[in-house]
C-alpha cells in the first residue's frame, strides 16, 4: 500500500514543477502501487524519456490511446500557458505601477556547490549536500536543482555525508544518491539514480560520478586551506595578498606551508570573492576590530567570522556553513583534535594531552615551524605550532606511545604523519578551541593525505624551543 503522504508530497512537487519528468515518474509509481492505473498512466506519459529509461521499455499504452492523451495534454498545456501569460502580464503591470525603480528580491536557495575557484556556469560538477534528517533526499535534491535553474552546473551530484552528533564527516561514508546532467539550454535532463535506498530502485553503476566527486572533494580541501590563508593574512597584515607567493614566505611569515596543484589558478577568484563578501575593514582587518599582528581580537573570534559570506565558487548557491575558515577543536575527553569547517569534520586525529595541565579556551596559531629541534625526530617531532605566543603548542613527539594518553605537561602531541598533514592543512592564524566532550570518538582517515609542496625555509635554528612537552 502506498503512503498517502508520499502521493501528496509528489503531487505538490509536480504542481510546482510541471516540467520535471522524474517527479511525474515517481508519482506514477505511487499511483500504480495504489491500484490507480489511469492516474499512473497519465503520470508516466508526462515522465516521457525518464519512464523509458527506468522501465527499459516504451509506455504500454497503444499508440492510438497514447496519441489521444498527447492531444489532450497539449490542449491542457496551452490553457495553462494562456493563464500563466495573463497572470504574468498582470504582475508586470502591478510592478510597473507600484515599484519605483529597480530592486532585487532575496530568495533562500539550497546548497549547490561548484568546483572551488571555477565560475558556476562552467563548473564541470556541482554537489547538492543532502542533510541526513531529510526523509525524502531525492525530493530535496530536485528542489535544489529547480531553484537553481540554469545557474546550476551542467552536471550535478546529490550526496549525503555520514553524520554523528550534529557533525558531518568529510572523510566518512558518503553516499552518492543521484546524478543529473543538463544536456542543453532547454533544460533536458539525463538522470541516473545511484543509491538503492534513496530511489527504491535498482541503481545504475555510475563510476564516472564517483570519480568526479572525488576530484571535487580534493579541490574543495585546497580551496578551504587557501581561502582560510587569505582571510588570516588580511587579519595579520591589514591588507590583502596580491599573489599566492605573499602567503608562502620564509619563517616567521609562512602563512601557508607551501602550495598544491590548482592553488595558483583559483587564487584570483577566491581573493575577489573574499574582498567582495567581507565587511569593509577601514584599516582594521576583516573583523573590524583594532587588532595587532599575531594577536586575536578581544571578543569571541567566531563572531568576526560570521561576516564571511559564500567563499566557495564565484556565483555559488551556498548555505552559510560552507563559508567559514578552517578551525581546530581539541576535545580533551576524547583525546581528539579535529580540523572543522562549520559543522564539517574535515580531519580528526588522536592526540596526547596533559589532563588538567592542558588549558581550556580559545587560542590561535601564532607560529609554525619545521623541525623545531633542528631535526624531524626530536622531542617535538618534525612540526610545531605555537598557541597564542605561549609555551603551549601542537607538535610531534618522539614518544608515539603517549599519543591518546595524558602524559604531556600541557601541550598537544601528535603522531608524525598527522602533525605534518595538519601543518599543511591549516594556515598561520587558525583559531584553536580546547574544550571537553564535543567530538565523535572515531573518524576515518582519507586514502590520501593533504600535502603542500614546500617552497620556503620554515625552520628557525636560532631558537631553542621550550614548549611544555
Amino acid at each position: 500500500m502506498e503512503d498517502p503522504k508520499d502521493i501528496f508530497y509528489l503531487k505538490q512537487f509536480v504542481k510546482r514543477h510541471p516540467g520535471n519528468q522524474m517527479g511525474w515518474y515517481l508519482l506514477g509509481k505511487q499511483y500504480l502501487l495504489a491500484g490507480k492505473d489511469g492516474k499512473a498512466n497519465y503520470c508516466f506519459l508526462q515522465a516521457g524519456e525518464v519512464y523509458d529509461a527506468f522501465e527499459n521499455e516504451s509506455h504500454p499504452l497503444s499508440e492510438n490511446q497514447l496519441q489521444q492523451l498527447r492531444d489532450w495534454d497539449k490542449k491542457q498545456k496551452k490553457k495553462r500557458l494562456a493563464r500563466r501569460a495573463v497572470a504574468i502580464a498582470i504582475l508586470l503591470l502591478l510592478a510597473a505601477i507600484w515599484i519605483p525603480g529597480k530592486g532585487t528580491v532575496d530568495q533562500e536557495k539550497e546548497a549547490i556547490l561548484p568546483l572551488p575557484g571555477i565560475p558556476i556556469g562552467t563548473a564541470p560538477l556541482g554537489v547538492v549536500v543532502v542533510p541526513l534528517k531529510e526523509l525524502r533526499p531525492i525530493g530535496y535534491a530536485w528542489n535544489s536543482l529547480t531553484r537553481a535553474g540554469l545557474e546550476a552546473p551542467k552536471l550535478t551530484v546529490a550526496a549525503r555525508m555520514e553524520e554523528e552528533n550534529g557533525w558531518r564527516k568529510w572523510t566518512g561514508r558518503t553516499k552518492l544518491l543521484m546524478s543529473v546532467n543538463r544536456e542543453d539550454a532547454a533544460g533536458k535532463l539525463e538522470v541516473a539514480m545511484l543509491d538503492r535506498d534513496a530511489c527504491s530502485c535498482e541503481p545504475s553503476g555510475d563510476s564516472a560520478a564517483s570519480m568526479l566527486y572525488e576530484k571535487w572533494a580534493s579541490r574543495q580541501e585546497t580551496h578551504w586551506t587557501l581561502s582560510s590563508a587569505i582571510y588570516h593574512y588580511e587579519r595579520k597584515y591589514k591588507k590583502w595578498p596580491e599573489k599566492l607567493d605573499d602567503l608562502i614566505r620564509p619563517y616567521p611569515h609562512n602563512v601557508l606551508a607551501g602550495e598544491r596543484n590548482g592553488m595558483r589558478e583559483m587564487f584570483a577568484d577566491v581573493l575577489n570573492k573574499l574582498r567582495n563578501d567581507l565587511k569593509p575593514t577601514n584599516g582594521k582587518g576583516v573583523s573590524g576590530t583594532d587588532v595587532q599582528p599575531d594577536q586575536p581580537s578581544d571578543g569571541d573570534e567566531t563572531d568576526s567570522m560570521t561576516s564571511i559570506r559564500s567563499i566557495v565558487g564565484t556565483n555559488g548557491i551556498l548555505d552559510q556553513e560552507w563559508s567559514k575558515p578552517l578551525e581546530i577543536i581539541v576535545d580533551k575527553a576524547a583525546h581528539r583534535l579535529a580540523v572543522v569547517q562549520g559543522n564539517i569534520i574535515v580531519r580528526s586525529y588522536t592526540v596526547g594531552l596533559g589532563g588538567d595541565e592542558t588549558p581550556e579556551g580559545s587560542f590561535y596559531i601564532s607560529e609554525k615551524v619545521r623541525n623545531p629541534n633542528g631535526r624531524d625526530d626530536g622531542v617535538f617531532g618534525s612540526r610545531g605550532m605555537t598557541l597564542s605566543n605561549t609555551l603551549y603548542a601542537i607538535h610531534g613527539t618522539d614518544d608515539p606511545a603517549s599519543v591518546g594518553k595524558d602524559k604531556s605537561l600541557g601541550c598537544v602531541r601528535m603522531n608524525k604523519d598527522d602533525v605534518e598533514e595538519l601543518f599543511d592543512l591549516v594556515p598561520l592564524g587558525t583559531i584553536v578551541h580546547i574544550k571537553n566532550g564535543t567530538l565523535p570518538s572515531k573518524s576515518q582517515q582519507p586514502a590520501e593525505r593533504f600535502k603542500l609542496e614546500p617552497r620556503q625555509n620554515e625552520t628557525n635554528p636560532a631558537k631553542i624551543y621550550e614548549w611544555l612537552t
